[in-house]
């Protein structure tokens, strides 16, 4: 398995971020223009903590609350698990899953460099099986 580096750079730059004091219905409209289930919070460049669907759900849906009068940082998950660019996707698959976190911000230093979903760690992995599927298939036929 490769580093997740080698991941963040095949997937491309997709780091959407949110602002602490943005409302939570901005951070809703932002999860369905980019089509993703979580976001970076960030304060001055740095990581301070995440935004989910889960979290909405949860803290405001649940809970009767209003997404347009709560802030961002009044039901993000500021606890964050990050990983440096070093490690490994099967790494941080088994980190994900033991956590029950569904997206891992990606940090090296206090520098934020992108944020990995399970769904592409999951992509890469079936690539990396088809590719290898392949590759045994043509040495067989060989």
């Amino acid at each position: 398995m490769r580093p997740i580096l080698e991941l963040l750079k095949k997937r491309g730059p997709a780091n959407w971020s949110l602002s602490p004091q943005d409302s939570v219905f901005d951070a809703l409209q932002t999860l369905a223009n980019h089509n993703v289930g979580a976001l970076m919070v960030l304060e001055n460049g740095r990581l301070v903590g995440v935004f989910s669907e889960r979290d909405y759900t949860r803290k405001i849906a649940l809970a009767g609350k209003s997404s347009k009068d709560t802030k961002v940082q009044d039901i993000m998950t500021g606890n964050v698990i990050s990983v440096s660019p070093q490690v490994r996707t099967r790494d941080c698959l088994a980190l994900m899953s033991q956590k029950g976190i569904r997206h891992l911000p990606v940090v090296d230093g206090d520098t934020v460099l992108g944020m990995i979903s399970i769904r592409d760690i999951m992509n890469d992995i079936i690539a990396d099986h088809e590719l290898t599927i392949s590759q045994l298939e043509h040495y067989i036929s060989s």
